[in-house]
């Protein structure tokens, strides 16, 4: 029943101009969001706490699960035992309100819900028929769909351990939107007005790929918008996600701002539109310790996107293999949530690590060692945090206690941490930190290109290709370059700019920080010029004059 996936890019050339004018307010390079607040009023159950969505206990829960094509195929509710048994502690519930798909009654979502916790499930309700609101003609709103939402109130009051309501699937298309961002505050204050206290989700617009960053620029305002501070934010990771560097730039800048967030969906083998970078999706959610729920355990209209065949577990396809029991699956990162009884009744936690030491420091990299904790039935693993301006940053994860961390800037000050965690999920008290600068890498030959690559009256678009023609790599690289004309860069997507009469200075994003031997990256920006719009003369990097071309 699920229709074959839009492309994102389907009505690009249609809304080109509206783009442009969404480009010029930094809506592709938004800044960085200010932090997320902490609610006043957290809920009973699963909740919100500094960005991380937590059980009603104060422990974290990260989803590792699937999506159930619950509305379309009703008598397959016994694919949720199923489910758990592959090792998934959460499912999404695809349900209908009535716009488009016959609505699911109250008596059905309650044994939905019911099935779930007989099978220790976190249970993630959706409504599906608002999906590609605005350009599929079908397509229902968000407000009639808390609508249907109230109407179960009875039905899911009580369950806030246990549940989240999603309030729409893509809740809207490529047609404008922008346009997503006050109806979804509405539906959100509709059901808190309504005495909603369960943790809401809420899906990106673009088909749920956000590729126009509507929901990633407004997500702030959005999130201040709930009384409660309990609202998750879900992006779905289809062909737009096809690169290593698109899928960490957005969730980490979820991360860094302290606003919650999930994969809601995500596919991994290619369509027409691209093929989905799911290794780097599923290893960044890890590593960030967020959750993810893969699309779908059966009954997809494109069956390359089934789990499973036919909802027989038996028939798991190559896609199921890799979500259950491939690196980072389910099988070995999920944790069931501690509202189930949690398996041993362990609830002591253990001793803190010895504070690390530092050994093998280059420009990128620095191997901890750590005294072993001890626990009362065993240390599962530990996990290494850098530590700065009051905030934590899981960088690393070990089972045995020393680690490489990677990917760090060259002459740089780091400190780092290490907590220790059992296999009940308990987390020991912080070490002590330590403190390291990394090392300064020497200057590689370089060559730099650069070429307009689109201008309107006052404006443009620039592309640089920054070429390391050295033996080396280079890492925490500094670019350096002057406008004689007046240009001013007003945004930059692969870097930070910074600006000073004609004189510009651009440091590395993390994506774009290392430059292999041989190898390149590519910055590209947008401009305000005048009548004249000279390209640069000349460019340094880390210094050291650069070849042009």
């Amino acid at each position: 029943m699920r229709r074959t996936r839009k492309s994102p890019l389907s009505t690009l050339l249609a809304q080109l101009t509206a783009l442009v004018g969404l480009v010029l307010l930094g809506v592709l390079c938004p800044g960085t969001a200010q932090a997320a607040q902490e609610p006043g009023t957290q809920a009973t159950g699963l909740h919100i706490s500094n960005g991380r969505l937590v059980e009603g206990n104060g422990n974290d829960f990260v989803m590792r699960g699937v999506n159930h094509a619950h509305t379309w195929y009703p008598n397959e509710l016994g694919s949720l035992a199923d489910i758990k048994a592959q090792g998934a502690n959460t499912v999404r519930v695809v349900l209908a309100d009535g716009h488009r798909w016959t609505a699911n009654s109250a008596s059905d979502v309650a044994n939905v819900v019911a099935q779930c916790r007989a099978n220790k499930l976190i249970c993630v309700l959706e409504v599906h028929d608002t999906t590609g609101y605005g350009e599929d003609s079908a397509a229902g709103t968000l407000d009639q769909a808390a609508d249907y939402w109230i109407g179960l109130k009875d039905v899911l009051a009580g369950q806030e351990n246990y549940i989240i309501i999603n309030i729409g699937n893509e809740p809207w298309g490529n047609t404008d939107p922008a346009g997503w961002t006050a109806p979804t505050i509405a539906a959100i204050q509709k059901l808190r007005g309504a005495g909603f206290e369960h943790t809401i989700m809420v899906d990106a617009p673009n088909w749920g790929q956000d590729w126009q960053q509507v929901m990633r620029t407004n997500a702030q305002s959005v999130y201040a918008a709930d009384t409660t501070g309990n609202l998750l934010f879900s992006i779905h990771m289809y062909s737009v996600f096809d690169t290593a560097a698109e899928v960490t730039d957005y969730l980490n800048a979820f991360v860094s701002a302290k606003l919650p967030i999930v994969i809601g969906e995500f596919g991994g083998p290619a369509d027409q539109w691209g093929d989905p970078d799911e290794d780097t999706m599923m290893a960044t959610a890890e590593q960030l310790d967020i959750g993810y729920l893969a699309w779908s355990w059966s009954g997809n209209t494109d069956p390359i996107l089934d789990l499973v065949l036919n909802f027989d577990p038996a028939q798991m396809t190559s896609w199921g293999q890799r979500i259950f029991h491939g690196a980072n699956g389910i099988a070995q990162t999920a944790k069931e949530a501690t509202v189930f009884g949690g398996g041993s009744g362990d609830t002591q936690a253990p001793t803190a690590p010895g504070a690390p030491t530092a050994s093998a420091v280059t420009a990128t990299s620095a191997h901890l060692t750590w005294a072993a904790s001890t626990d009362n039935v065993g240390v599962a693993g530990y996990d290494v945090v850098r530590v700065g301006g009051g905030t934590e940053t899981k960088v690393a994860a070990a089972t045995a206690n020393s680690v490489t961390v990677t990917g760090l800037t060259a002459n740089t000050p780091y400190s780092f941490a290490v907590y220790a965690r059992d296999a009940a999920g308990n987390r020991s008290a912080r070490s002590a930190t330590v403190s390291l600068t990394t090392a300064t890498t020497p200057v590689g030959s370089c060559s730099v290109g650069y070429r307009v690559a689109g201008e309107w009256q006052g404006g443009f678009q620039g592309e640089i290709v920054i070429r390391n023609t050295g033996s080396a790599s280079l890492s925490g690289w500094k670019l350096g370059f002057a406008f004689a004309d007046g240009q001013t860069v007003s945004n930059m997507w692969g870097g930070t700019p910074a600006q000073s009469g004609g004189s510009v200075t651009v440091t590395p994003a993390s994506y774009t920080n290392t430059i292999p031997a041989g190898g390149s990256v590519t910055l590209g920006f947008i401009g305000s010029k005048g009548a004249t719009n000279t390209a640069p003369a000349a460019f340094t990097l880390n210094g050291a004059a650069c070849v042009n071309g």
